[in-house]
């Protein structure tokens, strides 16, 4: 047992998770799951991605294994926190006109154009609290899950995940989501900065860039992660570890 800096208790809970570049020991009590922009524009029929001609088959991939991890993840009590990219309406979280933010999701994107969703709804293209933004079938977040938006690439960048992570006596987090060397592998670096332990799950995201070349972008994030910012495993040896553990008392 041990008492963090705000007073609260921790009974360890320890794991080792099989990664590379070594295993990796993580206490479960202050272990958390992000789920990475897993949403509809993203990883969906009809969606922002698709309307834009770019492969979603492996964000489609990655939604079974990230199940997984999730049900496990919750039958031992652990914290999991929903990242979804999504803009206000009026778009005045979007940038500075000419920044590369503003440019890419407007020129390439059309962030805030009116599009009939597959549901049959309307709603502006990654705007928040649309079916656009809402997470994919599949992933669903529970009562107990955080749910946060982003307005950046990074999950750290002007939002309360720091802040709830610190809160929680997070030192541990388990990554998932797309896009693997943009929003995952910005999240991730800053995770590191913060002193986060991040384990990311090669199975669990997936790339839409360079995917036909020798080398892709996917492969160079995984290899810095592996070597500079943190750990890579996979959806099976995290149910692995937790199989081993019980779900906590009450």
């Amino acid at each position: 047992m041990d008492v963090d800096k705000l007073g609260s208790v921790h009974m360890p809970r320890m794991a080792k998770l099989d990664a590379r570049p070594q295993p990796l020991e993580l206490d479960l009590a202050r272990t958390a799951v992000l789920v990475i922009d897993m949403q509809n524009d993203f990883g969906s029929a009809g969606g922002m991605f698709d309307r834009a001609g770019i492969d979603i088959s492996g964000i489609r991939e990655a939604v079974a294994p990230t199940a997984a991890v999730l049900a496990a993840a919750r039958r031992c009590d652990l914290k999991i926190v929903y990242l979804k990219m999504g803009y206000l309406p009026d778009l005045s979280d979007l940038g500075l006109p000419g920044a590369p933010n503003h440019t890419l999701h407007i020129d390439r994107f059309k962030v805030g154009d009116i599009v009939t969703a597959p549901d049959g709804s309307q709603g502006g293209t990654l705007i928040r609290d649309t079916w656009g933004t809402a997470i994919i079938d599949g992933l669903t977040p529970q009562v107990a899950d955080t749910v946060l938006y982003k307005t950046r690439f990074s999950g750290f960048y002007r939002t309360e995940l720091d802040e709830l992570l610190r809160r929680s006596g997070i030192r541990h987090l388990i990554v998932t989501g797309c896009t693997t060397s943009i929003c995952v592998e910005s999240t991730i670096r800053d995770a590191a900065f913060r002193d986060y332990q991040c384990a990311l799950l090669s199975d669990c995201t997936s790339e839409q860039l360079g995917m036909h070349e020798s080398r892709s972008n996917r492969d160079v994030t995984l290899q810095l992660i592996e070597h500079i910012f943190g750990w890579v495993s996979d959806s099976k040896s995290v149910l692995r570890a937790l199989a081993t553990i019980g779900a906590p008392l009450n």
